[in-house]
């Protein structure tokens, strides 16, 4: 039976809007030496040869002290440095790790005395952020700062040599850099740690990365551990930090025990707490969004003392859509006490434009736009902090509603017809939710 011109018209009208084309990550342009041409990647030459030099000092038999970051970049990245300073010869009972309490920083004075009390000659600090700050502790020691996160030159502790790629794109992750100037100390470091390696980049670029220059040939690691029990991996390791105990030592234990991922994807420890976060996920992910007056922030609020904002962050990334949408931002009011956490990406559909956006812009633009001009002072240094792509911030309950009233969230703009409106705030779609959703949320 022929169909009415109605019913194909309909049919047509109906047929999904293609996804923007967006650039392989590893085609991202990078930067040349003036002089030599040759490309500045994973960062720039002289920090790396410094690093190096930094690493093979503290294997001299010094105290040692490693502070990772807690999710899968940043202890793959401390999990790599612990096995090469121990193939460099440094006696494992002269190395300790220091995990970093929930929601909080290196720079806090009860971080700082608890990492003094370790009485350390020389200290990593591996993907935690840059800040510019007093020396990491105020007794006599040796700081290494090896990170990824948007900085610029004196974003550092006092004192401290540092290594960062955040201007050498493509931007490489903590592990792939810390992987990258191990590799060059011991010839046992890629066989021990490739794996951790490809841990640490799925976590923070996902797994659909692909090994291409500038990144290193990987086809031999996959093929011996393979991609699926790497990503399996990398949910597991990144679960006990998201969970309400908030259990990173659980994590760290796991993995600097472990020769391979396949030896974490049977880990119990690790397994129920993937499935406590799946369940918050579950419960919380619906949340509707409401948008500000101008379009181009989704604002969706929960309240868990889990840590998934991140999560619903990138979730929602990869489906909402709008011409005018630019971030994400989900903030959960129940993971502190008298805070708000919230966390931004940048939606699928905004990457692929001309001027990219950048969150930690975008944040700072709107705070500045507050008719009490203390206000940017007072949402604090954990403020829009993190990478362009992907910031956030850890702020007060009153300054974040005050933020949020510069939005004007929910109001319609001035001029806007209101069917326009409704179109571009991307509210009543019949597979936002209900249909996206309904599948089992994974961590």
């Amino acid at each position: 039976m022929k169909r009415s011109a109605s019913t194909v018209s309909k049919t047509t009208s109906r047929a999904k809007k293609p996804r923007p084309e967006i650039p392989e990550y590893h085609l991202t342009p990078s930067v040349r030496d003036e002089e030599t041409g040759e490309i500045i990647w994973p960062a720039p030459k002289d920090q790396i040869e410094r690093a190096r030099n930094f690493i093979l000092d503290a294997a001299a038999n010094k105290r040692t002290l490693i502070i990772p970051d807690k999710d899968a970049d940043g202890l793959t990245s401390g999990a790599i440095l612990q096995k090469t300073l121990i193939l460099l010869g440094l006696e494992p009972s002269l190395i300790s790790a220091h995990l970093l309490q929930k929601a909080s920083n290196i720079h806090e004075e009860k971080e700082r005395i608890v990492m003094a009390s370790y009485k350390p000659e020389y200290i990593f600090v591996l993907d935690q952020g840059s800040r510019k700050s007093p020396p990491v502790i105020d007794s006599p020691h040796k700081a290494l700062i090896i990170d990824h996160h948007w900085s610029v030159e004196d974003d550092f502790p006092e004192g401290s040599e540092h290594v960062t790629a955040c201007h050498s794109p493509p931007v490489a992750t903590s592990s792939l850099l810390t992987y990258y100037i191990c590799n060059e100390l011991h010839e046992k470091v890629h066989s021990q740690c490739d794996w951790l390696c490809a841990m640490g980049t799925h976590g923070d670029l996902g797994n659909t990365l692909k090994w291409e220059p500038p990144f290193p040939d990987m086809k031999a690691t996959f093929k011996t551990y393979t991609k699926k029990a790497i990503n399996d991996a990398v949910s597991l390791i990144n679960a006990p930090r998201r969970t309400a105990t908030y259990d990173v030592p659980g994590a760290w234990a796991a993995l600097t025990a472990a020769n391979s991922p396949k030896e974490l994807l049977t880990n119990q420890t690790l397994l129920a707490a993937r499935a406590e976060v799946n369940a918050e996920v579950d419960r919380c992910t619906r949340t509707a969004p409401k948008f500000s007056s101008d379009g181009k922030i989704a604002v969706f609020r929960i309240n868990s003392a889990a840590q998934i904002h991140p999560v619903i962050a990138t979730r929602w990334a990869g489906h909402l859509q709008s011409p005018r949408l630019e971030v994400i931002l989900v903030a959960n009011e129940g993971y502190l006490p008298g805070l708000v956490n919230f966390s931004c990406r940048v939606p699928r559909s905004a990457r692929a434009r001309d001027t990219p956006v950048n969150i930690i812009e975008v944040l700072r633009g709107i705070a500045a736009k507050a008719p009490d001009p203390t206000l940017r002072e007072r949402l604090g240094e954990s403020f829009a902090r993190g990478h362009k792509e992907a910031s956030g911030g850890i702020v007060p309950k009153a300054e974040f509603e005050e933020f949020m009233d510069i939005l004007e969230i929910g109001k319609k703009p001035e001029g806007a017809s209101p069917k326009k409106v409704k179109k571009d705030a991307a509210p009543k779609q019949s597979n936002t939710l209900t249909n996206y959703f309904g599948k089992k949320a994974t961590a």
